[in-house]
């Protein structure tokens, strides 16, 4: 494994701590929607770089990748509306 692919890795590690520190410390729940979505910027990034260990790429994590970047974008787009919902109500 070459270094550019074992400091992609670690930076997807500390992406996925990042995130789970920020989820476990913040309460605000705007902040907790972000910190999931770096949790997820950290898993894709690993996927992505496990996906190119070798010669040849598979294609079937790539695929996986983009699929998750748009159930991930839609997911935190509903999740906003709803803590903003939320927010409205409590006023």
């Amino acid at each position: 494994m070459t270094l550019s692919l074992q400091l992609f890795l670690a930076t997807g590690g500390i992406l996925w701590l990042t995130g789970l520190y920020g989820l476990w410390r913040n309460s605000d729940p705007i902040r907790r929607i972000i910190s999931l979505n770096i949790m997820g910027s950290g898993v894709f990034l690993v996927m992505v770089t496990l996906a190119r260990r070798e010669t040849s790429t598979d294609p079937v994590l790539h695929a996986l990748v983009v699929t998750g970047l748009v159930v991930a974008v839609s997911a935190t787009a509903f999740a906003l509306r709803l803590a903003v919902a939320s927010q409205q109500e409590k006023r």
